[in-house]
């Protein structure tokens, strides 16, 4: 039996009959850019958050930069995030001019630790970015604290969090904005790129529509420097059809998270992830930790099933930010759990038996025997 990490065409397949004919009539009506469709979902989501506006964009990378942009931060800024996150969310501030200034994680959850945050703040700090990565929401709480005592504005990166809940509030709200990515593998995935920014608002709203419309407000009017970043109607369409199964799906996330944890607790040096108290967490991704990764992932593929690393490499040690001068050593939490983290297959149509199959290849590479 074969298990793909993810099962895109079963998410496809449960929505086809849906949004077949809403496209046909999009195809034929021409309204490519903007339109019903974008302001529906654009509408939608921001009630599925549980803020005032959503605006859609291009894609998530956009969605970090135009919400750091849309808050005010600039050129010359530092910008606290974590070193256990994707490139993008560095990437997006060094693009506005800003500098990332990364911190390390908390240990049990691999999520931005407010006390590092904390003592990375200097008098150029202008905004914490916390990544809500896996679909477990960072710990918002402790992170306005310091953000509150600083004067700091806080943009979430929720990529990985559509539907995670902290003490029943939202990934994206908590925020002065937030930014989502629509990429297809998330647990809200488009049939392409796209993204969006959330935020209660209305100024930065506001703002945000103008940069990522070439900066203009009306046509052939540039009050700034903006950029081309728009959600196109096509993936409105998806979305929409896919937002309305999204509770659904994750719940069938959750359900296998606990599945996992019935066939996988007991066995010996493997490192399950955990909740943290307060959190309804949606497991974008399933990340065990183990000292035996590469001959555990080497395992599963021979067996014909899919993982993933999310991240092998801390931000401080890509090439991209040799730049920061900083070397091996500087975070030695993240730095430790990049050689040791592998991602399972995790998706809402993930069945009972591919699951076993999954359980029964790790641990027998857990206890020590090859082969089978």
């Amino acid at each position: 039996m074969t298990v793909p990490f993810v099962d895109l065409p079963a998410q496809q397949a449960e929505i086809h009959d849906e949004i077949v004919p809403v496209l046909e009539d999009l195809l034929r009506s021409a309204a490519f850019v903007g339109g019903p469709a974008v302001a529906r979902f654009e509408r939608d989501y921001a009630a599925f958050v549980g803020v005032d506006h959503c605006v859609g964009v291009g894609n998530g990378t956009d969605a970090v930069e135009l919400a750091l942009r849309g808050v005010g931060v600039g050129p010359g800024d530092e910008v606290i995030l974590p070193a256990n996150t994707f490139v993008a969310t560095a990437e997006a501030v060094s693009r506005i001019g800003a500098d990332p200034v990364l911190v390390d994680v908390d240990p049990a959850s691999l999520l931005l630790d407010p006390d590092a945050a904390a003592r990375a703040v200097t008098d150029r700090t202008a905004a914490i970015v916390p990544v809500h990565l896996y679909g477990q929401t960072a710990p918002m709480d402790e992170i306005l604290a310091v953000a509150d005592a600083h004067g700091l504005a806080v943009v979430e990166d929720a990529a990985q969090s559509q539907g995670a809940t902290r003490n029943g509030r939202a990934a994206g709200s908590f925020g002065r904005a937030a930014a989502t990515s629509f990429y297809p593998g998330k647990n809200l995935g488009a049939a392409g790129d796209a993204g969006a920014v959330l935020t209660s608002d209305p100024e930065v709203a506001q703002r945000i529509r103008v940069l990522a419309a070439h900066g203009s407000a009306r046509r052939y009017e540039h009050e700034v420097i903006g950029l081309n970043s728009r959600l196109d109607a096509l993936q409105a369409v998806v979305l929409s059809a896919k937002l309305a199964r999204l509770e659904k799906w994750n719940r069938s996330r959750q359900d296998a998270a606990e599945r996992y944890a019935e066939l996988l607790g007991d066995v010996d040096g493997l490192e399950l992830p955990s909740s943290r108290p307060g959190n309804d967490d949606v497991w974008h991704l399933h990340v065990v930790r183990t000292d035996r990764r590469d001959e555990l992932a080497a395992a599963l593929a021979d067996a014909g099933i899919g993982t993933g690393i999310h991240y092998p490499t801390p931000i401080h040690l890509t090439q991209a930010y040799r730049g920061l001068g900083l070397g091996p050593g500087s975070f030695p939490v993240a730095e430790r759990a990049a050689g040791r983290i592998l991602s399972l297959p995790m998706y809402p149509h993930l069945t009972a038996d591919r699951q076993e199959r999954v359980a029964e290849v790790v641990r027998r590479v857990c206890a020590g025997t090859a082969g089978g």
